[in-house]
């Protein structure tokens, strides 16, 4: 996750980053000098909370493409000095995936950058999916020697290039030149140390086991644990204590969940959720609310609180919704998810603290807003349109669409028309199936999406679900 720059949402800059539709729908009637710095701006320092699920390529690429804009500032930045000190995808990902795009709609320069920048840039991986999906075989076949010489024929280089052909997300530029006489003995050589690779991690075994019994799984949940494993290892813990603990056991796992190690607590709280212990509520309640208890014991109870999906849990949630604590947030999400209609206040209650104190962007609200939706409370419209407006997550943007669609009378005239041109395609696809179509930007928009080939095909079948036999040219 990042913690990105984001502009006010009533400025150009802050409605592409966004990717908001009507960040297109300004640019299109801003000066266009403004609008290329704006969407270069937006390209080049990614604005997304999270990189690797929120989409901007293909709504930039769009944008490139109506605004007629150069891609210097895209060359300057993928091949500044920078990129050979900062080689995270996340520099320089975004830019990348735009110029797919481009080279998708045919812009030959976005096709010759990307050949560029696979042959000489530090993430020439991304580089060459991108050609992979769009170039043709003898593009392709250019790039070998380049790609090639970044392993040495040493032990090392040639466990680097194994690597690299195993873990390849798109295959075709390492299969078209493994059929290259000057090729195909390395890159032979490489298939099979990947796959020799492979079989290793299958049969190697991957750290310490715990014992067969309660105990000894306990112990093994508290014992060696590494930082970068820590997070997870009560929840393996859990798990093999579904295969070993027998109805004889319970004495033990209830004095460890009051008063045991960390991890093993976590462990055992989460088993007896995942079975509908009696006491469990009441564990997971003192648990959380102790002073003394540790962020991350907190944590762990609360999650599995949060799996739970009894009758129990869901009557208790309904006690502890009130709460302005975390387990009331956990509470007010379980409502969202499984309450019914009479739990309706409790939801619209903790979406508007939740917004109040801790802003458009919160983590609790994903589940709030989906359940304000779900339960069709309609005097939530005003606090989804303010998260519409305002968060920085395209995803929870996607999600308040969803409800002000089951909650807002307005919202086919209004955020639905909007929503066309939006980045994420779920919410393209909510708006195809219920943007009024009195706007006459509606169905030139409509035609657009249906025609795209980059569009994606739910977003297509919405919208000729709009249309009947005598309009299927739209």
């Amino acid at each position: 996750m990042f913690d990105p720059d984001i502009a006010p949402s009533g400025t150009l800059l802050g409605l592409l980053q966004r990717g908001r539709g009507d960040g297109t729908l300004h640019a299109l009637a801003a000066p266009r000098a403004e609008a290329h710095a704006a969407l270069n701006d937006s390209v080049l320092r990614d604005p997304r909370r999270d990189w690797q699920v929120e989409n901007r390529s293909l709504y930039y690429a769009r944008l490139y493409m109506q605004l007629d804009g150069g891609l210097e500032e895209i060359e300057r930045h993928l091949f500044h000095p920078d990129d050979l000190v900062d080689t995270g995808e996340e520099r320089t990902g975004l830019a990348l995936a735009v110029l797919g795009h481009l080279a998708a709609y045919g812009r030959d320069a976005a096709r010759l950058l990307l050949r560029s920048y696979a042959a000489a840039g530090s993430n020439w991986r991304w580089a060459l999916d991108e050609l992979a999906l769009r170039d043709d075989d003898a593009g392709l076949m250019s790039l070998a020697p380049a790609v090639l010489a970044r392993f040495p024929d040493t032990e090392e280089g040639r466990a680097e290039l194994g690597a690299a052909v195993r873990d390849a997300f798109e295959p075709r530029p390492w299969r078209l030149w493994a059929e290259d006489p000057r090729y195909a003995p390395r890159l032979a050589a490489a298939g099979e140390q990947g796959s020799f690779d492979r079989w290793q991690r299958q049969l190697r075994p991957r750290g310490p086991r715990p014992g067969w019994s309660v105990t000894e799984v306990l112990q093994w949940a508290q014992e060696g644990l590494e930082p970068e494993h820590e997070d997870h290892r009560h929840l393996a813990a859990a798990r093999c204590l579904g295969a070993v603990a027998g109805p004889e056991d319970r004495p033990e796992l209830l004095r460890t969940a009051r008063s045991g190690p960390d991890t093993a607590r976590a462990a055992v709280l989460h088993h007896l959720a995942e079975r509908g212990d009696r006491d469990v509520l009441d564990l997971i309640e003192d648990t959380v609310g102790c002073p003394l208890t540790t962020e991350p014991l907190a944590a762990a109870a609360l999650a599995a609180f949060e799996r739970m999906r009894s009758v129990a849990a869901v009557e208790r949630a309904r006690l502890w919704a009130r709460r302005t604590d975390r387990l009331g947030g956990s509470a007010a999400a379980m409502l969202a998810r499984c309450g019914a209609q009479r739990d309706a206040d409790l939801v619209l209650a903790a979406l508007r603290r939740t917004v109040r104190e801790e802003g458009p962007d919160a983590d609790g609200l994903w589940e709030l807003v989906d359940g304000v939706g779900r339960l069709g409370v309609g005097c939530a419209a005003p606090v989804l349109r303010h998260i519409y407006r305002e968060t920085s997550s395209s995803h929870l943007r996607g999600r308040a669409a969803g409800a002000l669609a089951a909650t807002d009378p307005g919202f086919a005239a209004g955020f639905a028309v909007e929503c066309l041109w939006d980045c994420e395609e779920t919410t393209r696809e909510l708006a195809a199936r219920h943007a009024a179509t009195g706007d006459d930007r509606v169905v030139e928009q409509l035609r657009r999406l249906a025609a795209d080939p980059a569009e994606e095909a739910e977003v297509q079948t919405a919208v000729r679900s709009r249309f009947g036999p005598e309009a299927q040219g739209v």
